[in-house]
């Protein structure tokens, strides 16, 4: 085994953060068992498996085998960073939480909390796809299963899925594993897609939240959710809320005291005084754990409720 330590800045909480990162504990490819994050990683196409701990300000982590190369060192490294949210700086948030007394009740809560990514847009996109419709619970058991079985096996655990892993598949492979005819196809044309270079990822890593947007909504099956929801959580735009979640704006109602039910419409309007910082309330609306979304977006507001512009 291969172990290093990573230094991230002040404060940071790894449970929370794992915590985020699963959005539930039946979350089986992203491992947390309230003292180690693991996550089975796809470097130059072989499996590694890395665990992560914290030590005080610092993290632990450990790759499993024997001496790992510098180069897979370099890219697993690389990969716990954007999982962790490692390298996202929250300075002008908790600026803005020490001049709004709702943010400071939820900066308060989630102290040392940084915004996770998933490891690839595909992985992004594939989880919203699996979700549209259903319950996240529910949604997280059908990417178990896909998990399970097409993802790359070490040990006991699993690697989530890439898209050559669904490239070959047709829709009917997928209903055994409980997906509708319509999300199975679309997982498969996007993974098809990616694979023979008709969507290229990375182009928009740069590209602005509107020509990101755009890209993602020509794929079959993404709608509006799927694509914003893929922007947060898969390019890491914490300026996006993507409103057309009911649950989430449920929770902002409650948590707002607001009135009237929100709208797509009206819940950015409400969320522009917070501006760019959407993103991150709906991480902590949709959050499950120690310091779950229920606690926090339920409790009571000393600044009494929001009105609508």
């Amino acid at each position: 085994m291969t172990s290093f330590r990573i230094t991230p800045s002040q404060p940071f909480r790894l449970d929370l953060t794992a915590w985020v990162l699963r959005r539930r504990p039946n979350n089986t490819w992203d491992s947390w068992d309230g003292e180690t994050y693991r996550r089975v990683l796809i470097i130059d196409g072989s499996p590694v498996e890395a665990s992560v701990v914290q030590a005080g300000d610092e993290l632990v982590a450990t790759l499993s085998g024997g001496r790992v190369p510098r180069r897979i060192k370099a890219q697993a490294t690389a990969g716990l960073r954007k999982l962790l949210g490692i390298d996202v700086d929250l300075s002008a948030f908790h600026r803005l939480t020490k001049r709004d007394p709702r943010l400071a009740q939820i900066a308060k809560r989630f102290r040392g909390f940084r915004p996770p990514r998933f490891l690839t847009l595909f992985e992004a996109l594939v989880n919203g796809i699996a979700c549209q419709r259903l319950s996240l619970t529910v949604g997280i058991i059908l990417l178990n299963r896909l998990v399970e079985r097409y993802g790359y096996k070490l040990g006991d655990r699993y690697a989530f899925p890439e898209p050559k892993d669904l490239s070959l598949l047709e829709p009917e492979n997928l209903l055994p594993l409980g997906y509708r005819h319509n999300k199975a196809r679309s997982l498969i044309e996007l993974a098809r897609a990616i694979c023979d270079g008709r969507f290229q990822p990375a182009s928009l890593e740069d590209a602005t939240n509107d020509a990101a947007l755009a890209s993602l909504l020509q794929l079959r099956g993404i709608g509006r959710w799927t694509a914003e929801y893929a922007l947060l959580r898969g390019l890491g735009r914490t300026d996006v809320f993507p409103a057309d979640d009911i649950g989430a704006r449920n929770n902002l109602e409650k948590w707002l005291h607001l009135r009237k039910p929100l709208t797509y419409d009206s819940t950015e309007r409400v969320l522009s005084k917070w501006a760019p910082f959407a993103g991150l309330i709906y991480l902590f609306s949709s959050a499950a754990g120690p310091a779950g979304a229920v606690g926090i977006f339920s409790a009571s507001s000393t600044s009494g409720p929001v009105k609508l512009a």
